[in-house]
């Protein structure tokens, strides 16, 4: 199951190594994308429209917890991956061994924030009476489990660069299949409501997290666990490369914030009583169909990552050029694809997450997503350069597009979007894609003459 890092990233043929490393990972990202739709229409066949609302209210604070977990894994998988490229695997192994150590506590001190704090965060959400109870039950189980289950997040970075991709794809895959179970075993048989949503995939990360850990404890991988010394330079350095993906993160639970406030607001003027509440369920929608396409772009920008640190510590530039290109063409067939399966099966995939009863939920979700869909012509674009950008330790320019992506560009856009109504908002994804690819375009610009430079230097 294991590749030596050093021949598969600096010798491997670069369109050989993007179906090595991508392959798996869009499968691994599909399984989760699987599981997604699944818990969706678990939830909106079984549970309702309220349940659906409910949860997208709890899952952005749900998504701060783990982007904690990004923020660091992401963060030290660059650092590590350059030092592997040098050959410097001290370092390596004590930014690999402190970063578990730092994920660990980051979590546990979000979980106790986030299980005393629900009921306050959830109302912060913009969750009514109505809602408040079953956001908060969704909420407190997630943060219970957390510790343990944002560990999982990390793993992933980790064995891909000790070169256990396909082991990386089987744990992926074997936690959403057993989230799947779980989900079913909880909802159909126990007859529980959200919270066993939550246990679900709390439960699965925790189990995987554990599996994950196994070829580390064992000194099987690359990357060795050894007493940590974390230092106020790793921390920066940490924090300064997985910032571009927990800002993202956090950015984008905080327009989800701004969204869910503004559905609500929008929802009752345009549908009448109940009409936020729909309003918001269909942006839920819109976030499960969503998952249909993105984790495909994600998995390929982010398995391709590792070995574009690794050239790049290597100096090779003319390496990390052609493995970038295979990654760019790669997501933008994903993103033709995507937008043409959500363009012309709108109703088959609202319907999915949507009861027949519910007609007026059913027809404003397909109206939703046929112009959503559009988003995915442009949403590679900003999707492989941010993982780019991060792989090669230029954090300041990746976050440039992650924060104009899930911040900047959708808020300015609500704004100037607002006189449509609703279907400004489901334009907003539109939009802030057509942005995010131009602010990327310019970016690539500039990278390109720093690498032109810098060959040109050593030459000298």
């Amino acid at each position: 199951m294991k590749m030596k890092p050093e021949e598969m990233y600096a010798k491997m043929s670069p369109w050989r190594l993007f179906f090595v490393v991508a392959m798996p990972g869009m499968i691994s990202m599909f399984a989760m994308s699987v599981y997604s739709i699944i818990e969706g229409i678990f939830i909106g066949q079984t549970l309702g429209e309220g349940a659906f609302a409910a949860v997208n209210i709890a899952m952005p604070l749900v998504m701060i917890n783990f982007s904690l977990a990004d923020l660091i894994g992401v963060g030290a998988s660059t650092p590590i991956s350059i030092a592997l490229g040098r050959g410097d695997h001290k370092t390596a192994n004590n930014i690999f061994s402190s970063s578990v150590v730092m994920i660990f506590l980051a979590a546990v001190l979000m979980g106790s924030i986030m299980f005393f704090a629900a009921e306050p965060l959830s109302r912060m959400m913009g969750a009514d009476d109505v809602l408040l109870d079953t956001s908060v039950r969704y909420l407190r189980t997630a943060a219970a489990l957390g510790p343990l289950a944002t560990i999982f997040f990390a793993m992933d970075n980790y064995l891909r660069i000790s070169g256990f991709v396909k082991t990386s794809m089987i744990i992926n895959v074997a936690s959403n299949l057993l989230t799947i179970g779980l989900l079913a075993f909880f909802l159909l048989v126990c007859g529980m409501d959200v919270v066993g949503s939550s246990l679900a995939a709390s439960l699965s990360m925790c189990v995987c997290a554990i599996v994950a850990l196994v070829p580390f404890v064992m000194k099987k991988a690359i990357l060795k666990f050894t007493r940590p010394h974390i230092t106020l330079s790793m921390i920066k350095q940490i924090g300064a490369c997985g910032s571009p993906v927990f800002l993202n993160n956090v950015s984008g639970r905080i327009t989800s914030i701004l969204m869910n406030i503004s559905l609500m607001t929008l929802g009752a003027l345009t549908l009448g009583d109940g009409g936020g509440q729909t309003a918001v369920a269909v942006y839920a929608v819109l976030m499960y169909a969503s998952d249909l396409c993105w984790p495909l772009l994600y998995g390929i920008a982010d398995s391709i990552a590792p070995s574009l640190g690794y050239n790049w510590g290597a100096r090779n530039y003319g390496r990390v050029k052609s493995i970038a290109r295979c990654a760019y063409i790669g997501t933008a067939i994903v993103g033709l694809v995507s937008m043409s399966v959500l363009f012309f099966f709108p109703d088959v995939i609202a319907s999915w997450f949507v009861r027949a009863e519910d007609v007026k939920l059913l027809e404003i979700a397909t109206g939703a997503i046929r112009i959503f869909c559009f988003a995915y012509l442009f949403r590679w674009i900003g999707v492989t350069t941010q993982s780019y950008l991060t792989a090669i330790g230029k954090p300041a320019k990746a976050t440039l597009v992650s924060v104009g992506t899930a911040f900047v560009f959708p808020v300015v856009l609500l704004g100037a979007l607002w006189h449509f109504g609703l279907d400004g908002i489901w334009f907003n994804f539109v939009g802030v894609n057509i942005f995010a690819a131009a602010l990327s375009a310019a970016l690539l610009v500039f990278l390109s003459r720093e690498m032109r430079k810098n060959s040109y230097t050593e030459k000298i």
